[in-house]
């Protein structure tokens, strides 16, 4: 049923929805849950709630409140389960929220995340298809994280440096790079989850009626990432990514081990930004000067035979 009160639903690629409460307030609604990617359970939590929130940041939202989404085996010690919610606690009050409750029921796995309510300006909420031509497009984390995941669960990924840092890169919350370009024109945005950079990248691009142009040598990648793709850590999802937007796509001279990367599942990845170009430079340096890895990837330009070009 139409609602002229729901401002983001279902059509398109929207990260969450956006219902108007009145002339300055509308809530930005999202929910996200999935089984364990690591092993320890705190940070389990904390990734699973960070990956959560982030929708609400990639609609230029801020967090208010949260529920818990627990799906739990019978035969499972719930201390564990106390570590994971306590986790995601850590992240919803990082976030400037409320955990008020939650839902769990039995299952034959475990499954843990949020649902989220957040608070948006109804007139400068941030749209997935809003880029526009001359727009650039910025990334705030480094690719590559859901390679390091499956390394972990192999037992590939030994350095214990890098461990701590993938898992503290899946548990950082995207509210910083937000908030850093908040007064700035950006004209639309994402976030770098499921679907891989070229995934998100092409539902951007479709969205706004353009191509998107990328400049493969400019994303930047987790540490040993090519390498362990390399061992072949690079999952399936990038197989069925490359599927799904085949023919939708141009990647002349790119090499098939990073063009794999960028089709990769993502967890808890960056915020994908379409900055006025006039502006993305200014953000740029507010995000690095702030400890936030963004780097300007590529741009959007007139509409070509392919919605997203790689060279």
């Amino acid at each position: 049923m139409d609602d002229p009160r729901l401002l983001a639903g279902t059509s398109g690629y929207e990260d969450a929805g956006v219902f108007q409460v009145d002339a300055h307030r509308a809530l930005v609604q999202t929910v996200d849950f999935f089984p364990p990617i690591v092993d320890d359970p705190r940070w389990f939590g904390r990734i699973a709630a960070a990956n959560a929130l982030s929708d609400v940041f990639a609609m230029g939202g801020v967090p208010l409140t949260a529920l818990n989404l627990v799906g739990w085996p019978t035969d499972l010690d719930v201390a564990w389960l106390g570590e994971i919610m306590a986790g995601g606690d850590e992240k919803v009050r990082e976030a400037g929220a409320v955990l008020c409750g939650g839902h769990s029921v039995t299952n034959g796995s475990i499954l843990y995340g949020l649902s989220v309510t957040g608070e948006v300006d109804p007139g400068r909420f941030w749209r997935n298809s809003g880029a526009h031509e001359g727009d650039l497009l910025m990334l705030t984390k480094p690719l590559g994280i859901g390679i390091a995941a499956s390394a972990m669960k192999k037992g590939v990924l030994t350095d214990p440096e890098l461990h701590l840092a993938a898992l503290e890169q899946m548990a950082q919350l995207n509210r910083l790079a937000a908030e850093l370009v908040a007064d700035l024109r950006v004209h639309g945005a994402t976030d770098v989850t499921g679907f891989g950079l070229m995934g998100h990248a092409h539902e951007m691009a479709v969205g706004a009626k353009l191509t998107l142009e990328i400049e493969s040598a400019a994303v930047p990648l987790f540490p040993g990432t090519l390498d362990l793709a390399r061992a072949g850590l690079v999952s399936g999802a990038a197989k069925r990514g490359r599927k799904h937007i085949s023919g939708q796509f141009a990647a002349d001279g790119v090499d098939d081990l990073l063009l794999s990367v960028l089709f990769d599942a993502e967890t808890s990845g960056g915020l994908l930004l379409a900055i006025e170009s006039a502006d993305a430079a200014l953000a740029e340096r507010r995000c690095r000067d702030n400890g936030v890895s963004a780097v300007i990837i590529g741009g959007f330009a007139a509409v070509e035979e392919v919605a997203v070009r790689v060279s």
